[in-house]
């Protein structure tokens, strides 16, 4: 059998520093990225995702070092790692998580960047214009992509010929 680990991100805005980390990640085994529900980044994060979980969870799976992306909660235990066959979390120095220290690899950040910091950059410097409140804006917009995500699912598709 071999190593899987599991890389736990909310990717709510996907950044250089996410791509080195799933890099690093790739060399300990077969990456597992555990993606954070919306409503939990709305709880620990304090904002909801522009983008819903299966959209996330789309851009993540296109990206090569990852083998698979999971649904787990926001803050993961040894009993997440064991419900997903995974035998090390990888995390960057910022790891709150609860898992035994055997069991976890951390890496030092990326200098510089993060997502938070991102949007705190976009908020204060208007960088996207938003003509109402930028929260109200992505409430809406998620609410539209739940909405198109549905009926995607529900459509009926013409056969291929």
């Amino acid at each position: 059998m071999s190593t899987r680990v599991i890389v736990d991100m909310s990717v709510t805005l996907l950044h250089h520093g996410h791509i080195r980390l799933l890099r690093r990640a790739a060399k300990y085994g077969e990456v597992v990225v555990g993606l954070s529900t919306d409503k939990d980044i709305e709880k620990y994060k304090g904002h909801t995702p522009l983008l819903t979980w299966e959209f996330r969870k789309e851009i993540v799976e296109s990206i090569r070092y990852v083998s698979e992306v999971v649904e787990t909660p926001y803050i993961i235990t040894d009993a997440v790692l064991d419900e997903h066959g995974a035998q090390f979390l990888i995390h960057g120095d910022d790891n709150f998580n609860t898992v035994s220290k055997d069991r976890l690899i951390v890496f030092s950040r990326t200098p510089a960047i993060s997502s938070s910091m991102l949007v705190e950059y976009n908020r204060q410097y208007k960088l996207i214009k938003h003509p109402i409140n930028s929260d109200a804006v992505a409430k809406m917009h998620y609410e539209t992509q739940i909405a198109n995500n549905l009926e995607s699912r529900t459509v009926q598709k013409p056969a291929i010929r």
